[in-house]
């Protein structure tokens, strides 16, 4: 599974380390992603989704199943 997350669609990106004297080096800027069981008494099931900590904060206002319902809208959730 890749380094995105299953509800917002944020994915790694790319970056520069940039030392003292200027120099710069390739790095990469992971999401915080956690892997989560959450119950959707909609399903009356448990579902184990990869997010991230800002879709946890989602989840946790909007509900799991309208979070998932709107990934699924717009492609991150298949």
């Amino acid at each position: 599974m890749s380094r995105a997350c299953q509800i917002t669609g944020k994915k790694s990106i790319g970056g520069n380390n940039v030392s003292h004297s200027n120099i710069k080096t390739k790095r990469r800027f992971n999401p915080n992603l956690h892997t989560k069981k959450f119950y959707v008494p909609e399903l009356d099931e448990w579902v184990v989704l990869k997010v991230s900590a800002h879709a946890m904060r989602n989840i946790n206002k909007n509900g799991v199943w309208n979070c998932i319902v709107e990934a699924s809208k717009k492609g991150f959730l298949k």
